[in-house]
């Protein structure tokens, strides 16, 4: 037999050594391909959906217009509390039925979308801010409703026996209340519990109380959604592993199972949001929510309800910008859950 020639011994040695660095790849110079993590493939799968990607946009452009109200609406020349109806340099906005004049509403350079009936506000920047309250007063909502949920979701999961019981059953108490109803009755005793009935109650006031009752009946659902996926974890090897080992139960808790449900979690947040802001502007369209002067969705819709005969173009800027954000918001929360776990793709 003939013996291995230098070349093979060398090359065999290369194979046989795993501690042996040098490769003809490397040697040329070329990158071994690096690992990535779970949040890495997920903005890959999400890059990849051009659905998510629009979405995105799309509300993300919302959120900063309505972070941009103010400077817009500067720049713009116009506010939305201004009843330009009354202003000298426009005297012609109304006809004598206080109906906007012109086309489309009263549509023109000076007034982008419009003016309001009867009171001659300019619509452009009563969309603007309305979008703010609502937008701002949904976030802070569902960022409650998330901890809430999530916290109460915790406990009665991971303690389960008659923590989770006594937890379930409050839960199941809170979501016997009929929402709807609950907002429509509750909202005045909130309020005249700390202003008199004779006296004007503040902005503040009205969305501290919308805040108080959305959230007081908005987190049952997540910690339902939580205690079920708390409940699948708890029995699962690795969380055994840390409880052999001494781990503690908040260490147990931050470490093994919350990462593992972030998921549902997220998911759920982006489907509160935009029920959210539907839930506010039913509140503002029936008379309990916001009221004049402040701008809002729901106020606007109510206003649109009483002229679209006249004038349906007041409709038609809040109905598409409602419509349009709440359906990005969800499709968003779609792309987001098959981001997470593309096993439930499309």
């Amino acid at each position: 037999m003939t013996s291995p020639t230098k070349a093979e011994d060398s090359g065999s040695a290369a194979v046989l050594d795993p501690e042996l660095p040098a490769t003809a790849e490397v040697a040329k110079g070329e990158k071994q391909p690096e690992g990535r993590s779970p949040g890495q493939l997920m903005w890959q799968r999400f890059k990849r959906d051009r659905t998510g990607v629009v979405s995105a946009c799309v509300v993300i452009f919302f959120f900063a217009v309505a972070a941009l109200a103010p400077v817009i609406a500067k720049v713009y020349g116009k506010n939305p509390y201004t009843l330009y109806a009354q202003e000298p340099e426009y005297p012609f906005l109304l006809d004598d039925f206080a109906m906007p004049t012109g086309s489309f509403g009263g549509m023109s350079g000076e007034f982008w979308f419009g003016v309001e009936p009867k009171l001659g506000r300019d619509v452009f920047t009563m969309l603007l801010y309305g979008m703010r309250t609502s937008l701002y007063m949904a976030v802070v909502v569902t960022v409650l409703c998330v901890v809430t949920g999530v916290l109460i979701g915790m406990i009665s999961g991971f303690f389960g026996g008659r923590v989770d019981y006594w937890v379930g059953r409050v839960t199941d108490f809170f979501l016997a209340f009929p929402q709807q109803l609950f907002f429509i009755a509750f909202m005045p005793v909130v309020t005249a519990m700390f202003v008199s009935p004779e006296d004007e109650t503040p902005t503040y006031l009205r969305a501290v109380a919308i805040i108080l009752v959305m959230w007081f009946l908005g987190w049952m659902g997540l910690a339902r959604l939580v205690r079920s996926s708390v409940l699948s974890l708890a029995e699962r090897e690795f969380v055994e592993a840390a409880k052999v080992s001494g781990a503690s139960p908040w260490r147990i808790v931050r470490k093994e199972i919350l990462p593992n449900i972030v998921t549902p979690i997220l998911v759920q947040a982006t489907y509160i949001l935009p029920s959210t802001i539907l839930s506010i502007a039913f509140l503002s369209y029936i008379g309990v929510g916001f009221v004049e002067p402040t701008p809002d969705w729901g106020r606007m819709f109510a206003i649109g309800t009483d002229v679209y005969e006249q004038d349906p173009m007041f409709l038609l800027f809040p109905g598409a910008a409602l419509v349009i954000f709440v359906l990005a918001f969800n499709l968003l929360g779609d792309s987001v859950r098959d981001a997470f776990d593309p096993k439930t793709g499309r």
